[in-house]
């Protein structure tokens, strides 16, 4: 039964590291919102092509608008770290 737990503390640690990275790219795309970079940039596209999804969903569900500020990246880094939360207390319990 311990190879079992190896296992699943091996993929919660990637799992971990994998919501850490998408955290970072939140944040990236979040910063480059203050500075309008030319949206025909490869880069600047990739990154809204995996932040828009996650924006979309948190708008459906809490209007992030406040002032003209939109506050959809940091409810998401909250909710994720959360998730973080959750896997580290899992991994703990094994």
């Amino acid at each position: 039964m311990s190879i079992l737990n190896e296992m699943i503390a091996g993929l919660l640690f990637i799992l971990n590291n994998l919501i850490l990275v998408y955290m970072w790219i939140i944040i990236i795309a979040a910063l480059l919102t203050w500075v309008r970079p030319d949206p025909f940039n490869p880069i600047v596209q990739l990154l809204y092509r995996l932040t828009n999804p996650a924006y979309a969903l948190v708008r459906r569900y809490i209007p992030t608008m406040f002032n003209g500020i939109d506050l959809s990246p940091l409810i998401i880094i909250i909710l994720l770290q959360v998730v973080q939360v959750l896997i580290a207390a899992l991994v703990r319990a094994l």
